[in-house]
């Protein structure tokens, strides 16, 4: 395994925790009517690679699961990520 691929990997755990942390102090603000992280910086962070740790954070603390622009929208991310970074790898390794 190169160095890249070590980076890389290493980056998507530390996008992924971030993106789970702010589905859970997103949760923890709503429940007790505090000030909210946006919707479009939740957004950002399953754009950016965290949409694993975004779903998972989702279905975990039951939070965005009735809004369908997430229970879509971040699956629709992961998938669209997978398949570049498969187009990616691809390239890479022919």
């Amino acid at each position: 395994m190169n160095d890249i691929t070590k980076y890389f990997i290493l980056y998507l755990i530390i996008i992924n925790i971030i993106a789970f942390l702010a589905m859970y102090i997103d949760k923890r603000k709503a429940k007790y009517g505090k000030w909210r992280i946006q919707e479009q910086s939740l957004f950002i962070l399953a754009l950016i690679g965290g949409s694993i740790g975004a779903i998972i954070g989702m279905n975990i603390f039951r939070h965005k699961t009735k809004k369908l622009r997430f229970s879509i929208g971040f699956p629709i991310i992961l998938i669209l990520q997978i398949v570049l970074i498969i187009s990616i790898w691809n390239d890479f390794v022919a």
